[in-house]
Protein backbone atom coordinates (compact mmCIF):
# COMPACT_ATOMS: atom_id res chain seq x y z
CA UNK A 1 0.00 0.00 0.00
CA UNK A 2 2.71 2.22 0.65
CA UNK A 3 4.55 2.17 -2.42
CA UNK A 4 1.57 2.90 -4.57
CA UNK A 5 1.32 6.00 -2.23
CA UNK A 6 4.67 6.83 -2.66
CA UNK A 7 4.56 6.44 -6.25
CA UNK A 8 1.67 8.77 -7.10
CA UNK A 9 2.89 11.55 -4.68
CA UNK A 10 5.97 11.56 -6.54
CA UNK A 11 4.20 12.00 -9.38
CA UNK A 12 2.33 15.18 -7.98
CA UNK A 13 5.58 16.48 -7.00
CA UNK A 14 6.99 16.33 -10.59
CA UNK A 15 3.76 17.62 -12.00
CA UNK A 16 3.91 20.88 -10.44
CA UNK A 17 6.94 21.44 -11.97
CA UNK A 18 6.89 24.01 -14.71
CA UNK A 19 10.10 25.09 -16.99
CA UNK A 20 10.13 28.53 -17.98
CA UNK A 21 9.76 31.86 -16.30
CA UNK A 22 6.28 33.21 -15.16
CA UNK A 23 4.93 36.47 -16.77
CA UNK A 24 4.92 39.74 -15.03
CA UNK A 25 3.41 42.49 -16.47
CA UNK A 26 6.42 44.81 -17.16
CA UNK A 27 6.52 48.45 -15.21
CA UNK A 28 4.34 51.53 -17.20
CA UNK A 29 4.97 54.77 -16.29
CA UNK A 30 1.84 56.52 -15.63
CA UNK A 31 0.54 59.46 -13.78
CA UNK A 32 -1.12 58.81 -10.23
CA UNK A 33 -3.34 61.47 -9.94
CA UNK A 34 -7.24 61.37 -11.52
CA UNK A 35 -8.10 64.37 -13.61
CA UNK A 36 -11.52 64.16 -13.35
CA UNK A 37 -13.80 61.76 -10.90
CA UNK A 38 -13.77 57.96 -11.24
CA UNK A 39 -17.54 57.57 -12.35
CA UNK A 40 -17.19 60.46 -15.41
CA UNK A 41 -14.87 58.35 -16.88
CA UNK A 42 -15.95 55.12 -16.72
CA UNK A 43 -19.39 56.78 -17.88
CA UNK A 44 -17.76 57.86 -21.09
CA UNK A 45 -15.13 54.72 -21.45
CA UNK A 46 -18.93 52.85 -21.75
CA UNK A 47 -21.03 54.93 -23.96
CA UNK A 48 -22.22 54.74 -26.55
CA UNK A 49 -20.54 57.73 -28.02
CA UNK A 50 -21.73 57.70 -31.94
CA UNK A 51 -25.27 58.12 -30.66
CA UNK A 52 -24.53 62.01 -28.86
CA UNK A 53 -24.42 63.03 -32.62
CA UNK A 54 -28.48 62.50 -32.62
CA UNK A 55 -28.36 61.20 -36.15
CA UNK A 56 -30.61 57.90 -36.25
CA UNK A 57 -29.42 57.36 -39.85
CA UNK A 58 -25.71 57.64 -38.45
CA UNK A 59 -26.81 55.04 -35.31
CA UNK A 60 -28.26 52.47 -38.27
CA UNK A 61 -24.88 52.74 -40.18
CA UNK A 62 -23.19 51.83 -37.35
CA UNK A 63 -25.51 49.05 -36.38
CA UNK A 64 -25.03 47.48 -39.76
CA UNK A 65 -21.43 47.93 -39.78
CA UNK A 66 -21.09 45.53 -36.66
CA UNK A 67 -23.42 42.59 -38.03
CA UNK A 68 -21.53 42.93 -41.52
CA UNK A 69 -17.75 44.45 -42.12
CA UNK A 70 -15.89 41.60 -43.18
CA UNK A 71 -12.97 42.58 -40.99
CA UNK A 72 -15.30 41.95 -38.22
CA UNK A 73 -16.01 38.95 -39.33
CA UNK A 74 -12.55 37.87 -39.99
CA UNK A 75 -11.99 38.62 -36.27
CA UNK A 76 -14.97 36.76 -34.97
CA UNK A 77 -13.95 33.48 -36.95
CA UNK A 78 -10.63 34.27 -35.47
CA UNK A 79 -11.91 33.63 -32.07
CA UNK A 80 -13.58 30.52 -32.55
CA UNK A 81 -10.50 29.26 -34.15
CA UNK A 82 -8.29 30.10 -31.50
CA UNK A 83 -11.00 28.60 -28.81
CA UNK A 84 -10.89 25.42 -30.94
CA UNK A 85 -7.43 25.66 -31.11
CA UNK A 86 -7.15 25.91 -26.64
CA UNK A 87 -9.32 22.64 -26.55
CA UNK A 88 -7.09 20.92 -28.28
CA UNK A 89 -4.01 21.58 -27.17
CA UNK A 90 -5.86 21.72 -23.54
CA UNK A 91 -7.08 17.96 -24.26
CA UNK A 92 -3.38 16.78 -24.14
CA UNK A 93 -3.64 17.44 -20.33
CA UNK A 94 -5.99 14.22 -19.97
CA UNK A 95 -5.68 10.51 -21.09
CA UNK A 96 -6.16 9.73 -25.21
CA UNK A 97 -8.16 6.38 -25.85
CA UNK A 98 -7.98 5.39 -29.39
CA UNK A 99 -9.34 2.53 -31.05
CA UNK A 100 -8.94 0.40 -34.15
CA UNK A 101 -10.08 -2.68 -36.38
CA UNK A 102 -8.24 -4.39 -38.90
CA UNK A 103 -10.08 -7.55 -41.09
CA UNK A 104 -8.34 -9.79 -43.53
CA UNK A 105 -8.96 -11.86 -45.92
CA UNK A 106 -6.07 -13.70 -48.01
CA UNK A 107 -5.41 -17.10 -49.80
CA UNK A 108 -2.83 -19.60 -49.29
CA UNK A 109 -1.72 -21.15 -52.31
CA UNK A 110 1.85 -22.62 -51.82
CA UNK A 111 0.54 -25.94 -51.82
CA UNK A 112 -1.04 -25.70 -55.28
CA UNK A 113 0.74 -27.32 -58.05
CA UNK A 114 1.19 -25.48 -61.26
CA UNK A 115 -1.13 -26.15 -64.14
CA UNK A 116 -3.12 -28.41 -61.53
CA UNK A 117 -6.95 -27.13 -60.97
CA UNK A 118 -5.88 -27.36 -56.83
CA UNK A 119 -7.40 -25.26 -54.59
CA UNK A 120 -6.10 -22.52 -52.21
CA UNK A 121 -6.91 -22.38 -48.41
CA UNK A 122 -8.55 -19.02 -47.62
CA UNK A 123 -8.29 -17.14 -44.25
CA UNK A 124 -10.04 -15.05 -42.50
CA UNK A 125 -8.45 -12.80 -39.78
CA UNK A 126 -9.73 -10.27 -37.63
CA UNK A 127 -7.70 -7.82 -35.18
CA UNK A 128 -8.72 -5.10 -32.90
CA UNK A 129 -6.70 -2.79 -30.87
CA UNK A 130 -7.79 -0.93 -28.17
CA UNK A 131 -5.21 1.67 -26.86
CA UNK A 132 -4.69 3.93 -24.06
CA UNK A 133 -2.50 6.36 -23.04
CA UNK A 134 -1.90 9.18 -20.86
CA UNK A 135 1.49 12.12 -21.17
CA UNK A 136 2.28 13.11 -17.75
CA UNK A 137 3.64 16.11 -17.76
CA UNK A 138 6.24 16.44 -15.64
CA UNK A 139 8.31 19.42 -17.11
CA UNK A 140 4.89 21.27 -17.72
CA UNK A 141 5.50 21.39 -21.60
CA UNK A 142 1.68 20.85 -22.17
CA UNK A 143 0.72 23.28 -19.46
CA UNK A 144 2.51 25.94 -20.85
CA UNK A 145 1.43 25.39 -24.49
CA UNK A 146 -2.64 25.61 -23.32
CA UNK A 147 -1.24 28.85 -21.24
CA UNK A 148 -0.23 30.01 -24.57
CA UNK A 149 -3.24 28.91 -26.57
CA UNK A 150 -5.00 30.34 -23.74
CA UNK A 151 -3.64 33.69 -24.02
CA UNK A 152 -4.31 33.45 -27.78
CA UNK A 153 -7.84 33.33 -27.38
CA UNK A 154 -8.15 36.36 -25.22
CA UNK A 155 -5.64 38.35 -27.91
CA UNK A 156 -7.93 37.16 -30.44
CA UNK A 157 -11.05 38.52 -28.85
CA UNK A 158 -9.27 42.15 -27.73
CA UNK A 159 -8.54 41.77 -31.42
CA UNK A 160 -12.27 42.09 -32.52
CA UNK A 161 -12.46 44.57 -29.74
CA UNK A 162 -9.86 46.90 -31.34
CA UNK A 163 -12.11 46.10 -34.74
CA UNK A 164 -15.20 47.33 -33.37
CA UNK A 165 -13.19 50.37 -31.99
CA UNK A 166 -11.72 51.21 -35.06
CA UNK A 167 -14.73 50.23 -37.48
CA UNK A 168 -17.25 52.37 -35.37
CA UNK A 169 -14.62 55.60 -35.75
CA UNK A 170 -14.48 54.78 -39.05
CA UNK A 171 -17.95 54.99 -40.01
CA UNK A 172 -18.75 57.88 -37.87
CA UNK A 173 -15.47 59.71 -39.44
CA UNK A 174 -16.63 58.83 -42.90
CA UNK A 175 -20.11 60.08 -42.07
CA UNK A 176 -19.02 62.95 -41.10
CA UNK A 177 -16.93 63.70 -43.62
CA UNK A 178 -19.47 62.74 -46.12
CA UNK A 179 -21.84 65.61 -44.36
CA UNK A 180 -19.64 68.21 -44.72
CA UNK A 181 -18.41 67.27 -48.29
CA UNK A 182 -22.28 67.64 -48.78
CA UNK A 183 -22.29 70.83 -47.48
CA UNK A 184 -19.50 71.98 -49.89
CA UNK A 185 -20.83 71.17 -52.70
CA UNK A 186 -24.36 73.16 -51.62
CA UNK A 187 -21.83 76.28 -51.19
CA UNK A 188 -19.99 74.98 -53.97
CA UNK A 189 -23.32 75.34 -56.08
CA UNK A 190 -24.49 78.24 -54.42
CA UNK A 191 -21.41 80.60 -55.32
CA UNK A 192 -21.90 79.08 -59.04
CA UNK A 193 -25.45 80.48 -59.36
CA UNK A 194 -24.61 83.70 -57.85
CA UNK A 195 -21.70 83.98 -60.24
CA UNK A 196 -23.80 83.49 -63.22
CA UNK A 197 -26.51 85.85 -62.10
CA UNK A 198 -23.74 87.95 -61.37
CA UNK A 199 -22.30 87.68 -64.84
CA UNK A 200 -25.45 87.58 -66.75
CA UNK A 201 -25.82 91.31 -65.30
CA UNK A 202 -22.19 92.11 -66.23
CA UNK A 203 -22.88 91.11 -69.98
CA UNK A 204 -25.66 93.52 -70.41
CA UNK A 205 -23.97 96.06 -68.84
CA UNK A 206 -20.91 95.33 -71.71
CA UNK A 207 -23.65 95.40 -74.09
CA UNK A 208 -24.85 99.00 -72.81
CA UNK A 209 -21.14 100.00 -72.73
CA UNK A 210 -21.17 100.63 -69.41
CA UNK A 211 -18.14 98.48 -68.48
CA UNK A 212 -15.50 97.51 -70.60
CA UNK A 213 -14.65 93.80 -71.90
CA UNK A 214 -11.99 93.26 -69.67
CA UNK A 215 -13.72 93.44 -66.36
CA UNK A 216 -16.68 91.12 -68.23
CA UNK A 217 -13.53 88.78 -68.77
CA UNK A 218 -12.77 88.92 -64.95
CA UNK A 219 -16.47 88.15 -64.09
CA UNK A 220 -16.39 85.27 -66.34
CA UNK A 221 -13.38 83.98 -64.99
CA UNK A 222 -14.61 84.13 -61.53
CA UNK A 223 -17.80 82.25 -62.40
CA UNK A 224 -15.98 79.61 -64.32
CA UNK A 225 -13.64 78.84 -61.56
CA UNK A 226 -16.62 78.24 -59.48
CA UNK A 227 -18.53 76.05 -61.65
CA UNK A 228 -14.60 73.92 -61.79
CA UNK A 229 -14.94 73.33 -58.24
CA UNK A 230 -18.20 71.31 -58.49
CA UNK A 231 -16.88 68.09 -60.36
CA UNK A 232 -14.14 67.71 -57.51
CA UNK A 233 -16.18 67.88 -54.98
CA UNK A 234 -18.70 65.49 -56.51
CA UNK A 235 -15.83 63.01 -56.89
CA UNK A 236 -14.85 63.36 -53.11
CA UNK A 237 -18.21 62.92 -52.27
CA UNK A 238 -18.13 59.09 -55.16
CA UNK A 239 -15.29 58.43 -53.10
CA UNK A 240 -16.69 58.74 -49.42
CA UNK A 241 -19.46 57.01 -50.21
CA UNK A 242 -17.67 53.92 -51.78
CA UNK A 243 -15.01 53.98 -48.77
CA UNK A 244 -18.31 53.94 -46.03
CA UNK A 245 -19.59 51.08 -48.66
CA UNK A 246 -17.15 48.96 -47.91
CA UNK A 247 -16.80 49.58 -44.25
CA UNK A 248 -20.66 48.49 -43.93
CA UNK A 249 -19.89 45.41 -46.00
CA UNK A 250 -21.71 46.16 -49.34
CA UNK A 251 -20.97 46.78 -52.46
CA UNK A 252 -20.10 50.51 -53.51
CA UNK A 253 -23.22 52.94 -53.99
CA UNK A 254 -25.17 55.59 -52.54
CA UNK A 255 -25.17 56.38 -49.01
CA UNK A 256 -28.99 58.02 -46.88
CA UNK A 257 -28.40 60.73 -45.23
CA UNK A 258 -29.46 62.31 -42.04
CA UNK A 259 -29.66 65.33 -40.40
CA UNK A 260 -27.31 67.77 -42.36
CA UNK A 261 -23.89 68.62 -40.23
CA UNK A 262 -25.08 72.31 -38.94
CA UNK A 263 -27.84 70.65 -37.40
CA UNK A 264 -25.74 67.58 -35.49
CA UNK A 265 -25.64 67.25 -31.95
CA UNK A 266 -21.49 67.79 -30.44
CA UNK A 267 -20.70 64.92 -28.03
CA UNK A 268 -20.10 65.78 -24.38
CA UNK A 269 -16.34 65.35 -23.37
CA UNK A 270 -14.78 65.68 -20.25
CA UNK A 271 -11.82 67.98 -19.98
CA UNK A 272 -9.30 64.97 -18.85
CA UNK A 273 -9.28 61.25 -19.01
CA UNK A 274 -8.09 59.10 -15.70
CA UNK A 275 -4.28 57.55 -16.73
CA UNK A 276 -5.92 53.93 -15.73
CA UNK A 277 -8.21 54.04 -18.80
CA UNK A 278 -5.16 53.35 -20.89
CA UNK A 279 -5.42 49.52 -19.76
CA UNK A 280 -8.73 49.47 -21.05
CA UNK A 281 -7.36 49.73 -24.79
CA UNK A 282 -8.07 46.68 -26.31
CA UNK A 283 -5.00 47.23 -28.80
CA UNK A 284 -2.50 47.32 -25.55
CA UNK A 285 -4.49 44.59 -24.09
CA UNK A 286 -4.24 42.40 -27.03
CA UNK A 287 -0.39 43.10 -26.96
CA UNK A 288 -0.04 42.20 -23.91
CA UNK A 289 -2.16 38.75 -24.16
CA UNK A 290 0.77 38.13 -26.55
CA UNK A 291 3.74 38.67 -24.55
CA UNK A 292 2.03 36.31 -22.38
CA UNK A 293 1.73 33.52 -24.93
CA UNK A 294 5.68 34.21 -26.39
CA UNK A 295 6.58 33.91 -22.76
CA UNK A 296 4.74 30.78 -21.95
CA UNK A 297 6.08 29.10 -25.30
CA UNK A 298 9.58 29.83 -23.91
CA UNK A 299 8.66 27.37 -20.88
CA UNK A 300 7.41 25.14 -23.51
CA UNK A 301 10.46 25.25 -25.77
CA UNK A 302 12.80 24.51 -22.33
CA UNK A 303 10.80 21.41 -21.27
CA UNK A 304 11.24 19.99 -24.73
CA UNK A 305 14.74 19.42 -22.97
CA UNK A 306 14.24 16.86 -21.01
CA UNK A 307 12.69 13.63 -21.73
CA UNK A 308 8.42 13.11 -21.69
CA UNK A 309 6.91 9.98 -19.83
CA UNK A 310 4.06 8.70 -22.07
CA UNK A 311 1.56 5.59 -20.01
CA UNK A 312 0.76 3.47 -22.99
CA UNK A 313 -1.49 0.29 -22.77
CA UNK A 314 -2.36 -1.02 -25.84
CA UNK A 315 -4.69 -4.10 -25.72
CA UNK A 316 -5.43 -6.20 -28.94
CA UNK A 317 -7.66 -9.18 -29.98
CA UNK A 318 -6.94 -11.15 -32.81
CA UNK A 319 -8.89 -14.50 -34.35
CA UNK A 320 -7.69 -16.08 -37.24
CA UNK A 321 -10.02 -18.71 -38.94
CA UNK A 322 -10.06 -20.74 -42.39
CA UNK A 323 -12.76 -19.88 -45.15
CA UNK A 324 -14.48 -21.56 -48.04
CA UNK A 325 -11.76 -21.83 -50.98
CA UNK A 326 -11.97 -19.78 -54.47
CA UNK A 327 -11.42 -21.04 -57.49
CA UNK A 328 -8.99 -18.29 -58.60
CA UNK A 329 -5.61 -18.71 -56.67
CA UNK A 330 -4.19 -15.26 -57.06
CA UNK A 331 -6.95 -13.34 -55.81
CA UNK A 332 -6.20 -11.91 -52.29
CA UNK A 333 -8.73 -9.28 -50.85
CA UNK A 334 -7.15 -7.41 -47.65
CA UNK A 335 -9.37 -4.35 -45.99
CA UNK A 336 -7.22 -2.39 -43.31
CA UNK A 337 -8.82 -0.16 -41.17
CA UNK A 338 -5.87 0.35 -38.75
CA UNK A 339 -5.25 2.60 -36.91
CA UNK A 340 -8.78 4.38 -36.78
CA UNK A 341 -8.33 6.17 -33.73
CA UNK A 342 -11.16 7.25 -31.80
CA UNK A 343 -10.04 10.41 -30.71
CA UNK A 344 -12.70 12.33 -30.78
CA UNK A 345 -12.81 15.33 -28.79
CA UNK A 346 -9.40 16.53 -29.79
CA UNK A 347 -10.32 15.74 -32.97
CA UNK A 348 -13.92 17.87 -33.04
CA UNK A 349 -11.85 20.59 -31.80
CA UNK A 350 -9.16 20.99 -34.00
CA UNK A 351 -12.14 20.66 -36.62
CA UNK A 352 -13.77 23.47 -35.36
CA UNK A 353 -10.68 25.74 -35.16
CA UNK A 354 -9.82 24.85 -39.36
CA UNK A 355 -13.66 25.64 -39.90
CA UNK A 356 -13.47 28.82 -38.49
CA UNK A 357 -9.98 29.32 -40.00
CA UNK A 358 -11.68 28.68 -43.25
CA UNK A 359 -14.76 30.86 -42.25
CA UNK A 360 -11.95 33.87 -41.56
CA UNK A 361 -10.74 33.36 -45.17
CA UNK A 362 -13.51 33.25 -47.18
CA UNK A 363 -14.41 36.73 -45.32
CA UNK A 364 -10.70 37.64 -46.18
CA UNK A 365 -11.61 37.14 -49.90
CA UNK A 366 -14.86 38.70 -49.94
CA UNK A 367 -13.53 42.03 -48.17
CA UNK A 368 -10.39 41.53 -50.93
CA UNK A 369 -13.50 41.56 -53.35
CA UNK A 370 -15.13 44.44 -51.99
CA UNK A 371 -12.02 46.47 -52.01
CA UNK A 372 -11.22 45.81 -55.45
CA UNK A 373 -14.34 47.19 -56.71
CA UNK A 374 -14.85 50.77 -54.21
CA UNK A 375 -13.08 52.92 -57.24
CA UNK A 376 -15.38 56.18 -57.61
CA UNK A 377 -18.40 56.09 -59.89
CA UNK A 378 -17.57 57.57 -62.95
CA UNK A 379 -14.15 57.07 -63.21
Amino acid sequence: MRKPLLVSLLALLLGACMMGPDYVRPPVDAPAAWRLSESAARDLANTTWWEQFDDPVLNELVSIALRENKDLLIAAARIDEFAGNYGFVRSSLFPQIGAGYEPRRQKDISAVVIGASGQGITYNSYEAVLNASWEIDIWGRIRRQTEAARAQLVASEEGRQAVILSLVGSVAGSYINLRSLDRQLEIARSTANVRRESYEIFKLRFEGGVISLLELSQNKSQYEEALATIPSIEKAIAQQENGLSVLLGRNPGPIVRGKDIDHLTLPAIPAGLPSELIERRPDLRRAEQNLIAANALIGAAKAAYFPSHLADRPLRFCQQQPGQSVQQPEQVLAIQRADQHADLHRRRHRRSGAGRGSCAAASAVRLSESHSGSLPRGQ
